[in-house]
């Protein structure tokens, strides 16, 4: 049997028709989800090095079924679009939703010295383990999914965890599983709206939120004209990474793949303007009997407004997907706390 077959099949919702539309549909509609009949706690999560990241849990209206984790993509936060429409689907169905902010994420206030970055896996490790602890979220199925960069950082995460990783399943949507090429993708020519998008983004961000920068490093932040050269020339030396290539490398999910245990739903959309269909292609899906691929012909980066209803498709798919691990969750390490 076809597994993408559980799945409904794609269909751009029209006037949303090609990748650049389905990308920019939701800074161009700006669709608000409206979380305000669930409670909300903000929770800071304190790490070892003095930063924290911060979690903001909504507990759904009858008794928890399950926990799912939301982490962001680049120069999002916990506040963006994709993240608030996920958050709502999963707690119409019952799940206590985490939405995490990762270190100088928009939506954070407290200051920090780090900054999130594809590679920071230690991050949700760290995240997860001290959330787990909760009372009120414990004895039940986790999940986390991750989009974009979140999901570069998920896909990283569950590798290195390997069989112990604490969770029933993960999904991720959109992610640079190449860091190289989706850098040399967003350098082109017909993406340079994107990319100027992105930067000043992260320039602010990075200005406003991050303390201890040098003067040479105010600099570089200010005068980065591209995503390359943020990394090369703040990301790479202020993480210990010899430049951005090497970050790169050394980051990029598609060369952790082997070690994911953890059964996870890979979501990607092959007309997205950010990531070259290739990267996906070149993948030996069949080797990986953990990662299950869905990846039709459109969609976006992390679009995916489908006819026939105006909640993402990829929304739904997660939705089915994780409601198998509700029903009859895999059972989790407990080593991480």
């Amino acid at each position: 049997m076809d597994k993408d077959a559980a799945f409904p099949r794609f269909v751009p919702r029209p006037p949303w028709l090609t990748g650049d539309l389905q990308t920019m549909r939701n800074i161009l509609r700006r669709p608000y989800h409206d979380l305000w009949q669930w409670r909300e706690e903000r929770v800071e999560l304190p790490l070892a090095d003095g930063d924290s990241l911060l979690a903001q849990i909504h507990l759904p209206s009858e008794a928890a079924r399950a926990v799912t984790l939301l982490v962001h993509g680049l120069s999002g936060c916990a506040d963006s679009v994709y993240v608030r429409a996920s958050a709502q689907l999963l707690l119409s169905m019952g799940h206590a939703v985490i939405r995490l902010n990762l270190r100088g994420a928009a939506s954070t206030t407290a200051p920090v010295h780090g900054l999130y970055h594809a590679g920071r896996s230690e991050d949700l490790r760290n995240a997860i383990g001290t959330l787990r602890r909760r009372g009120d979220l414990s004895g039940l199925p986790w999940f986390a999914v991750g989009y974009s960069l979140g999901g570069n950082m998920l896909l990283k995460y569950l590798a290195e965890e390997g069989r112990a990783a604490p969770l029933a399943a993960a999904v991720t949507v959109s992610v640079p599983l190449d860091l190289a090429a989706c850098s040399a993708r967003l350098r082109q020519r017909r993406n340079r709206i994107y990319e100027q998008y992105l930067i000043s983004r992260l320039r602010a961000d990075t200005l406003a939120r991050v303390t201890g920068l040098t003067s040479a490093e105010r600099r570089a932040v200010e005068s980065s004209a591209s995503v390359l050269d943020y990394d090369e020339r703040f990301v790479a030396p202020r993480n210990g990474f010899a430049d951005a290539a090497d970050y790169y490398a050394r980051s990029s999910a598609g060369r952790y793949l082997g070690g994911v245990a953890t059964p996870t739903l890979v979501v990607h959309g092959m007309d997205d303007p950010w990531i070259p269909g290739e990267v996906y292609r070149a993948v030996r899906w069949d080797d990986l009997p953990a990662l299950q691929p869905l990846l039709p012909a459109a969609g976006g980066h992390v679009g995916f407004h489908g006819a026939g209803s105006r909640i993402p498709w990829h929304d739904r798919c997660l939705a089915m997907f994780l409601e198998r691990y509700v029903e009859s969750p895999r059972q989790p390490a407990l080593s991480n706390g």
